[in-house]
C-alpha cells in the first residue's frame, strides 16, 4: 500500500462549525416557522395561565428555557446507555430533578414569585415542549446539537408568551412590567383625558384572543397550511 493511499485512508473530515448553516437552523426555526406554539400547538395551558403580567411570565421562560437546555443536555449523555423500555421514565426522573431545583431557587430567593407561579412552574415536567425535544431530538443526537435544539425550541416557546403576556398585561391593566403606561399618556394630554383597560384580556378570553391573532398572523406571514 502506497504512503498516499495510508495517507487518504486516515484522512479525516473537518469538524463542523460551532454554528454551522445546519447548527443555526436548530436555533432559528422554532422561532418562527417551525415553533412549538404557534406551529406545532405545544405548550398552551402554561402559555395561557401565566401570562397576565410580564413580570412572572419572564421567570417562567428562564425556568422553561433551562429545563429544556438541561435536560437536553442530559438525556443526550445517556442516550446509549437509557434502556429503550425506560427511557421514558428516565426522561421524567431528569426533568423533575430540574423542575425541583428551579422550585427551590424561586423559594429561597424570589418567594414573592414562588407564591405567584406556584403550581405553573411545576406543571413544567408535564410540558409537551419539554417531553416532546427530548424524545424526537436528543435520544439521538449528540449533546451539543442537543443544547442548540432545545434552546432554540424553548426561545420559540418563550418569545410567544412574553408577547401574549405584553398585550395582555397592558391592555387589561394599563401596565407593562408593572409600570402604569396608560397613566403616563393620560398625564400628557390632561386630566379630561383616559385610557379604559378591557378586562377581558385579563381573563382567559383574552389570552384565546391574543393567541389566535399572533397564529393567524404567523401563519399568514409563513404560509404555513395545517394538513
Amino acid at each position: 500500500m502506497s504512503a498516499e493511499t495510508v495517507e487518504k485512508a486516515i484522512e479525516k473530515k473537518p469538524a463542523e462549525a460551532l454554528l454551522s448553516k445546519r447548527r443555526k437552523k436548530l436555533i432559528s426555526d422554532p422561532l418562527v416557522d417551525d415553533n412549538p406554539v404557534t406551529i406545532q400547538v405545544l405548550g398552551i395551558c402554561s402559555a395561557l395561565a401565566v401570562t397576565t403580567q410580564m413580570k412572572p411570565t419572564l421567570v417562567m421562560a428562564i425556568a422553561v428555557i433551562f429545563v429544556v437546555v438541561m435536560s437536553n443536555f442530559v438525556i443526550s449523555l445517556m442516550r446509549n446507555t437509557v434502556p429503550g423500555r425506560v427511557r421514558i421514565i428516565v426522561q421524567l426522573a431528569v426533568v423533575a430533578t430540574l423542575v425541583t431545583l428551579v422550585n427551590e431557587v424561586l423559594k429561597a430567593f424570589a418567594y414573592d414569585m414562588y407564591k405567584e407561579l406556584s403550581v405553573f412552574v411545576g406543571l413544567i415536567i408535564t410540558n409537551c415542549i419539554v417531553m416532546g425535544r427530548l424524545e424526537a431530538f436528543a435520544m439521538g443526537n449528540k449533546p451539543y446539537d442537543s443544547v442548540l435544539d432545545g434552546f432554540g425550541s424553548a426561545l420559540g416557546y418563550s418569545w410567544i408568551i412574553l408577547a401574549v403576556a405584553f398585550f395582555r398585561e397592558l391592555l387589561g391593566s394599563g401596565a407593562v412590567f408593572g409600570i402604569p403606561v396608560y397613566d403616563y399618556i393620560s398625564g400628557l394630554f390632561g386630566p379630561d383625558f383616559t385610557l379604559a383597560t378591557n378586562g377581558l384580556m385579563v381573563s382567559p378570553v383574552g389570552a384565546f384572543m391574543i393567541l389566535g391573532i399572533i397564529i393567524w398572523v404567523q401563519r399568514t406571514k409563513t404560509g404555513y397550511v395545517e394538513h
